[in-house]
């Protein structure tokens, strides 16, 4: 991948670090919880670089961005975004969030209107119940163990100090541990356009993303064959269905371009 700029910017305490493609109307690319900007992204900016000015930031404790000795929330994570895109001089851009990308996105529509244009929502969750059966129970149990060998071996080759890896994952498990249920005002505030999209055999219940779509007035929903992610990125065993990506790229782009 070869980005159109890169670097990092000092925002509310810690370094955080970017990517940014193509040119065109942005769209704002956030990353899933114990990933970073191409592990999810690659695929997506490969395709529509030609086409929008994407900009992937790594979230606080992940990828190449500092931490902080402070709880990761995902409100958190929306200001830390927003205060981003003011420094560059973006006031409004398109949003695209994968799995706790999607929650954070969510809470950036919410927190700060003014700045969306559209939102894209993949993979995501605002109560519990939404996620399948015996998900909270496991993160209650998770350890560094469980995490997948992808995602750490993508941590450590951007960011190779085992120590900060340990906090990424203390942090985002954490978040999961002490969760709590969104009021349904979150969603039902939302006034730009939504895409809720899933897989069919995601780690949040389909139900709970048409639940989403049905509380946001005027969104659309796409709910596609596969597991978590398989839509938009490469499986941890480094299979990709090009095809099924093809066609999350051209239906995004299609709804992110709709006047």
């Amino acid at each position: 991948m070869n980005p159109a700029d890169k670097g990092y910017k000092h925002i509310n305490g810690i370094q955080m670090y970017y990517e940014i493609y193509g040119s065109g109307k942005p769209v704002v690319l956030i990353h899933g919880g114990g990933s970073s900007i191409l592990f999810d992204f690659s695929e997506i900016i490969a395709r529509l670089e030609n086409q929008f000015q994407l900009i992937g930031i790594d979230l606080q404790n992940h990828g190449r961005s500092e931490h902080r000795y402070i709880p990761e929330t995902f409100e958190q994570d929306a200001d830390d975004v927003a205060a981003f895109l003011a420094e560059i001089n973006i006031h409004k851009a398109s949003f695209w969030g994968f799995s706790n990308g999607g929650s954070t996105v969510m809470q950036i529509a919410h927190r700060h209107p003014d700045m969306v244009d559209k939102l894209v929502v993949a993979s995501a969750f605002y109560k519990k119940e939404g996620m399948m059966d015996g998900f909270f129970e496991s993160m209650n149990e998770a350890t560094l163990d469980s995490v997948p060998e992808p995602l750490k071996i993508n941590f450590l080759n951007l960011n190779p100090d085992f120590s900060k890896l340990e906090n990424m994952f203390d942090k985002d498990s954490k978040r999961m541990q002490t969760f709590e249920d969104w009021d349904d005002e979150v969603l039902t505030s939302i006034d730009s356009p939504v895409l809720f999209i899933s897989g069919d055999q995601d780690v949040m219940k389909p139900e709970h993303t048409l639940e989403m779509w049905r509380m946001t007035e005027g969104s659309r929903v796409m709910i596609l064959p596969g597991v978590h992610g398989a839509y938009m990125m490469a499986g941890f065993d480094g299979s990709v269905d090009s095809k099924l990506i093809d066609f999350t790229a051209q239906e995004v782009a299609k709804f992110l371009n709709h006047q």
